[in-house]
C-alpha cells in the first residue's frame, strides 16, 4: 500500500497553489516542540522536513526498507510525516514484537480510507485490540474457520477445482490456447469465497468489479493519515470519494445478501451453513454481554474477502511463476504428485498429507514471495523496551517479513528458489517460527490459514498432476518479467500467460 506515495511527488505536492501552505508547514515543523529524548533511541536515518522518511520508500517498500535496515540494523526508526514508525527486519526482533510484547503491539493504526470501507473498523483484521475485538475474533475462530467448519467446505473446494481443470482443458484445445493464470486462479478463489461466505457464486461483471475496487482501495497509501495538512493530496487522487462510493455499493450488496438469508424458509444443517448464516445465528443467540452488530457481520465478511482472495491469489500465481522458472522443481513436484495419485485422475484432500515436496514448494514460495511483505501494521500502546531500545507509545510498527525471509543468516542462498531447504526443517508458516511468519503471529495472526492453504495445495496438486505447463512463444523461464506491483498484496506486474498440455 505504501507505493502510492510515489504519486505524491509527481502531482499535487508541487502545485504552485500549495507553495504558501508548504512554507507555513515548514515553519510549524521547526518551531514545534521536539519529542522527548529517549534513554536508548533507535538507529534512525536522517529525514526531511514535513515528509520525514517517506521519500525513501520507493516503488517496492519491502525492498527499500531492507536496504535501509542493512545499514541501520534490524530495529530501525523512521518517520512517515511526523508519525514514528518502527521497521522490524529480523526474526529475533519480530519475535519480540509478536510474542514477547504481543499485547503491547496489538493495536492497529487508523486509516481514513480503510475505515470508510469496513464500517469504521468493527471487523477482525483492522479493529483495535480490546474486549469487542476479542469476542469477534473468538467468534470467527470457533465458528467460521474451525477445523470442523473448514472440513465441511471440502466438497465445494473439490467441485471448484474440477471446474477449473475442465476450463483449462477446454481452453488448451481452443483456437486461442494461451491461458491467463491470473484470471483463472482468481476465478476459483472468488468462487470458493462467495460460496462459503455468501452461499452462492456472484459471477456478474458488476460484482467482480465491485470487489476488485474494494481490494484496490484497501491497499492505497493515504498521505493524510501521516501528514494531515496534506490530506488534500488524497482528495486530488480521489481516494476519499471512491471509498465513499464503493462503501455504499458494498453495503447495498451485503444488505441484499443478508436479507436473502433472513428470508430463507428452509432450515439448513450446520454443515451447509455459510458464513452469513453462522453470523446471523450468532447475532440471534447473543445476550447483553456480547452482541454482534449488523455492521460487524458485514465487516467480518469483507475481512474474509480481504484475507482469502487477494493474498491467496497472489501466492498461487507466484507458485506457478517459480515452477516455470525452475523446471527441475516442476519435474520433481510432478513426479511426487503423480506417484501419490497412483493412476487416479484427480487428487483429493486425503492425498495432500502424503505430498512432502509439495508442502516444501509452498513454503519456499511463501518465503520468497510473502503476499503481504510488510505485515499488517501495529501500534505501540505504551512505552516499552525492545531488544534494549526504548519504543514510545504511539509508534507504528511494520514487520518486514520479506527481508526476514531473505536473511542469509537464516537461509543459505536466500534468492535461490530451493524447496529442498524445507524437507528436513521444522520451520513452518503457522506462527511459531518467526523466520517464516508470513501470516503473522500472536493475537493478530491471520485466523484463516487453514482455510486458505488447503485450497492452495489442492489446486496446485491437481493442476501439476493433470497438465504440463510451458510458456508461450518459446519463452524461457529465466526470461520472464517477474517485476512486482504492490498494493494490499504483492502481485506480478505482468500477468502470467501459459500453455497447458493435458496429461490425464
Amino acid at each position: 500500500m505504501l507505493t502510492m506515495f510515489s504519486d505524491f511527488f509527481s502531482s499535487s505536492f508541487l502545485l504552485p497553489s500549495t507553495f504558501i501552505l508548504v512554507i507555513f508547514i515548514i515553519s510549524v515543523w521547526f518551531l514545534s516542540p521536539t519529542t522527548k529524548i529517549q534513554k536508548n533511541p533507535l538507529p534512525s536515518p536522517s529525514r526531511l522536513p514535513i515528509i520525514g522518511n517517506l521519500h525513501q520508500l520507493g516503488a517496492n517498500p519491502h525492498r527499500s526498507l531492507q536496504a535501509l535496515s542493512n545499514k541501520h540494523g534490524p530495529l530501525m526508526l523512521l518517520h512517515f510525516g511526523r508519525v514514528p514508525v518502527l521497521i522490524v527486519s529480523s526474526a529475533d526482533a519480530s519475535r519480540e514484537i509478536m510474542k514477547t510484547h504481543d499485547a503491547i503491539f496489538s493495536n492497529r493504526p487508523t486509516s481514513s480510507v480503510r475505515n470508510k470501507l469496513i464500517y469504521n473498523a468493527v471487523d477482525i483484521a483492522f479493529a483495535n485490540y480490546g474486549k469487542q475485538w476479542r469476542q469477534n475474533k473468538s467468534t470467527v475462530v470457533t465458528k467460521l474457520v474451525s477445523p470442523k467448519k473448514v472440513e465441511s467446505f471440502r466438497q465445494m473446494r473439490e467441485e471448484e477445482t474440477d471446474l477449473l481443470v475442465e476450463k483449462i482443458k477446454e481452453m488448451s484445445c481452443s483456437s486461442s490456447p494461451v491461458i491467463n493464470m491470473n484470471s483463472l486462479v482468481l476465478s476459483i478463489i472468488n468462487g470458493i469465497i462467495c460460496r462459503t461466505s455468501l452461499g452462492k457464486k456472484y459471477e456478474g461483471a458488476s460484482s467482480k468489479e465491485l470487489f476488485a475496487n474494494f481490494i484496490e482501495l484497501m491497499g492505497v497509501f493515504s498521505i493524510g493519515d501521516y501528514i494531515p495538512w496534506l490530506s488534500f493530496v488524497d482528495w486530488l487522487h480521489g481516494y476519499e470519494a471512491r471509498a465513499v462510493k464503493i462503501s455504499k455499493q458494498l453495503d447495498k450488496f451485503l444488505e441484499n445478501v443478508i436479507e436473502e438469508h433472513l428470508a430463507q424458509k428452509t432450515e439448513k444443517s450446520e454443515e451447509d451453513k455459510d458464513y452469513v448464516d453462522l453470523l446471523l445465528q450468532i447475532q440471534n443467540d447473543g445476550d447483553d454481554k456480547f452482541t454482534l452488530s449488523r455492521d460487524a457481520i458485514k465487516a467480518i465478511i469483507l475481512d474474509v474477502f480481504v484475507g482469502g482472495t487477494d493474498t491467496t491469489y497472489a501466492t498461487m500465481v507466484w507458485e506457478f511463476t517459480e515452477l516455470l522458472k525452475n523446471p527441475r522443481v516442476m519435474k520433481k513436484l510432478q513426479e511426487e504428485v503423480r506417484q501419490v495419485a497412483k493412476g487416479k485422475t484427480k487428487i483429493t484432500e486425503d492425498d495432500l498429507d502424503k505430498m512432502i515436496y509439495l508442502k516444501a514448494v509452498v513454503k519456499e514460495t511463501i518465503r520468497m514471495h510473502p503476499s503481504a511483505p510488510l505485515l499488517a501494521p501495529r501500534v505501540c500502546t505504551q512505552d516499552v523496551k525492545v531488544m534494549g531500545y526504548d519504543i514510545e507509545v504511539g509508534t507504528q510498527v511494520f514487520i518486514n517479513q520479506w527481508a526476514i525471509s531473505r536473511d542469509p543468516s537464516i537461509f543459505d542462498n536466500p534468492d535461490e528458489f530451493r524447496p529442498e531447504r524445507f524437507l528436513d526443517s521444522p520451520i513452518d508458516y503457522k506462527g511459531h517460527h518467526f523466520e517464516l511468519a508470513a501470516f503473522g503471529s500472536g493475537r493478530r495472526m491471520c485466523p484463516g490459514i487453514q482455510f486458505a492453504m488447503i485450497l492452495n495445495d489442492l489446486v496446485l496438486a491437481n493442476l501439476v498432476h493433470q497438465f504440463d505447463f510451458v510458456l508461450p512463444d518459446g519463452q524461457k523461464g529465466e526470461d520472464m518479467d517477474i517485476s512486482e506491483t504492490v498494493g494490499l498484496a504483492v502481485h506480478r506486474r505482468v500477468p502470467l500467460d501459459v500453455l497447458a498440455i493435458s496429461k490425464v
